[in-house]
């Protein structure tokens, strides 16, 4: 219930729709399926924030774990006061609960613990007290003791020191303090102490700023130079200030030991308290930039899984090369492979003429309507030459510019040795290429989400963590567009709510054994896939030309109500997604609506899904495509000028700007200061991927390949 109540708070939802999305979950149903078929319950919140809630939900489940925990430990020690128990229950982060905890967590061995079992902490006692009533001295003389290893005074007033440094240490009050200084106040110093050739890193050679200023980006990459020996990193503050703090509290007035006290903080604060709190202020702000990271790259990601398809065409993939060749792919209007081929139209071979023909003999075979051109080495001038054909033969096929990011990834992966075990890499990354601009979603479902190149220092990420977001991602597009049931890979269908790899391997080894599905239904005669997976999956694939309502997003559940809809407004179930119908659905108010939900025995939400999957059955949430226009006489970054002005592919967007694929090897960048002419937060707030720019180009560094650009001075 406590749990119930914080999110509620945090997300300002209702405690009742918290407590819905719980049950849901603990019944097994998939984010998905929740966030599309079960509205009513949980008040029509979104994927987006049904995977937060999820995802706080297990935080606070291991924050109230490890309060318990630490409460059953101190209680076993019998150390527990209302005090602490007080301070465990007001704590709101699991920082919190470790200082607390942190003076009767059981220790490895350390300087105080040996000091105490040398029998010395009376002698911390004594000084702690600071009432002289016998020469520190000869006190600490009453504590030599050879068997303990306590030889001399020195020894013994050392030990008490120790034993009084790890209490300053350990208190969660002092700790707190400094936690809150140095993340405020603190300042992170980089330095240069290894080799950096390509000067990757020469911004943080000699770099200051306050650690709470930081650019996530600038963390990230601050991290990474730090892990490859290129950079030293340090965390500064007024260190003054925070030991006159303890020692307000720490040394009485007018105490004989002052002097003494103040050393033992001195020690306490640079040997136990300033490391550890550093290391937790920079994983803390580490995490928080890769939080962020995170969500861009989440972004990134799902404007790329939701590229237009290039529906019933019939593509040329095109794997540029120079030495080995360019490899060929026709693939037919579903995807299929129809015939391979290698053309050498560039150095070392230059079969120009050769490779023209190859492509005209295909093209008289199978007719293709577009070329897609991976834009990895030789992109540019296989562009040139597929244009200088189109150009010659004038025959009616249009050319694209596509992002191969991940295609290698997938043409060397087991999933493209199963699905092609006679072609060769390069064949199957010319499939891969081609299959991109007939289904862009279809396709990158095969390639790890990290492999895909639109996110920033992923590969410094926690690995988990960012799989498990991404993975969501694509999920919740998945489900969103819909799959259809009788082309879709099982790598496809994997993603579909519900379904497992195994569950769509069996899917689609039915539908080879068996031919095409003829309904939704039929999914229920395949082995493992019971009645609950049918329930969280039906809904979102779909099967064209027998039942309509196959094609749309109602579920099978609401089939009853569909039908009794259409009966109410006196329309058959063949006139779905007709002007007629659609227009019947429009004159329909609020108040009509209401009435058929409750004759129909289902909520208000669930109706306006059925009227708007209805009206359009089939429908595809994804854009129409659009591509730039690259200029044939720009290959190379050597051909860039400053001040020339040219339309470019958004491929990459981060904190601090976005790539933008211009026509050379290299992306451009468009820093976030030169992104618009007005404020704006984050490059996101103005650019997508995939999308057609104009720039301007402000700055060229041939030496470390990277080129500037503009959009708000075009």
């Amino acid at each position: 219930m406590e749990i119930i109540k914080i999110i509620a708070k945090e997300f300002n939802v209702k405690e009742n729709q918290v407590s819905a999305v719980f049950n849901l979950l603990d019944e097994g149903n998939t984010i998905p399926f929740i966030a599309r078929y079960r509205k009513e319950a949980h008040g029509a919140l979104d994927d987006k924030l049904l995977r937060d809630i999820f995802e706080r939900r297990e935080y606070l489940n291991n924050f109230f774990e490890r309060r318990e925990t630490i409460i059953n430990s101190i209680t076993e020690q019998e150390k527990m006061t209302p005090e602490i128990h007080s301070a465990l229950l007001k704590a709101t982060t699991l920082a919190e609960l470790e200082d607390i905890y942190r003076p009767y967590r059981p220790k490895r061995k350390t300087r105080a613990s040996i000091a105490k079992a040398k029998g010395l902490e009376p002698l911390a006692v004594y000084i702690m007290e600071q009432k002289e009533k016998t020469p520190l001295e000869e006190v600490a003389a009453t504590y030599i003791d050879e068997e303990k290893d306590v030889k001399t005074i020195e020894d013994a007033l050392q030990g008490a020191y120790d034993i009084i440094a790890e209490d300053i240490a350990d208190n969660a009050e002092y700790r707190g303090y400094l936690r809150k200084k140095m993340y405020n106040e603190g300042r992170i110093n980089t330095s240069l102490i290894g080799e950096d050739p390509r000067g990757i890193y020469k911004m943080y050679y000699d770099y200051n700023e306050p650690i709470r200023n930081v650019a996530d980006h600038r963390l990230l990459a601050i991290r990474r130079g730090d892990k490859q020996g290129v950079l030293k990193v340090v965390i500064t503050l007024p260190e003054d200030e925070v030991k006159r703090f303890i020692a307000s509290s720490v040394i009485k007035e007018n105490s004989p030991f002052e002097e003494q006290l103040s050393n033992v903080i001195d020690d306490a604060y640079k040997r136990l308290m300033v490391g550890p709190t550093e290391t937790e202020i920079r994983n803390d702000r580490l995490d928080i930039a890769e939080d962020n990271s995170m969500r861009v790259f989440q972004e990134n990601l799902k404007q790329l899984l939701l590229t237009a398809p290039l529906k019933e065409k019939v593509v040329l993939g095109f794997d540029p090369a120079y030495r080995t060749g360019c490899k060929l792919a026709v693939l037919d209007k579903t995807g299929k492979v129809l015939e391979t081929a290698v053309i050498y139209p560039h150095q070392p071979r230059n079969q120009v003429v050769q490779s023209e023909k190859v492509l005209e003999n295909l093209y008289k075979k199978y007719k293709y309507d577009y070329i897609a051109i991976g834009n990895g080495t030789a992109s540019r001038e296989s562009d040139i030459f597929v244009k200088n054909f189109i150009e010659k033969t004038n025959y009616p096929i249009n050319s694209l510019i596509i992002s191969e990011a991940g295609a290698s990834v997938y043409s060397a992966s087991d999933i493209g040795r199963e699905e092609f075990p006679d072609f060769e890499v390069e064949e199957r990354s010319a499939v891969s290429i081609g299959r991109r601009l007939q289904d862009p979603l279809a396709e990158l479902v095969k390639i790890d989400p990290k492999a895909i190149g639109v996110g920033q220092y992923q590969h410094d990420m926690n690995q988990k963590k960012l799989g498990e977001r991404l993975g969501a991602v694509v999920e919740d597009t998945v489900n969103q567009v819909g799959v259809d049931l009788n082309n879709a890979s099982p790598s496809l269908l994997s993603y579909v709510s519900g379904i497992s790899i195994g569950q769509a391997k069996s899917i689609v080894n039915y539908r080879n054994e068996n031919g095409p599905y003829n309904s939704r239904d039929e999914l229920l005669k395949v082995p493992s896939l019971g009645p609950k997976t049918f329930e969280q999956a039906a809904g979102f694939l779909r099967i064209r030309d027998n039942n309509p309502l196959d094609n749309t997003g109602v579920h099978p559940e609401s089939y009853d109500a569909a039908h009794g809809l259409l009966k109410e407004l006196k329309l058959d179930v063949s006139e779905i997604g007709s002007p007629r119908m659609e227009m019947a659905f429009s004159l329909l108010n609020e108040i009509q609506k209401e009435q058929l939900a409750e004759k129909l025995d289902v909520g208000l939400l669930t109706l306006e899904d059925i009227l708007a999957d209805l009206a359009r059955p089939g429908r595809d949430p994804r854009d129409e495509a659009v591509s730039a226009e690259l200029r044939h006489d720009i290959t190379n970054i050597k051909d860039l000028k400053e001040g020339m002005v040219l339309k470019g592919t958004v491929r990459n967007i981060m904190d601090f700007g976005a790539f933008v694929d211009i026509g050379v090897e290299e992306n451009g960048l468009i820093h976030i200061s030169e992104l618009s002419k007005k404020f704006i937060k984050h490059p996101l707030d103005v650019v997508s991927i995939n999308q057609i720019v104009e720039v301007k180009i402000i700055g060229v560094d041939l030496e470390r390949k990277r080129i500037s650009l503009s959009m708000k001075q075009v």
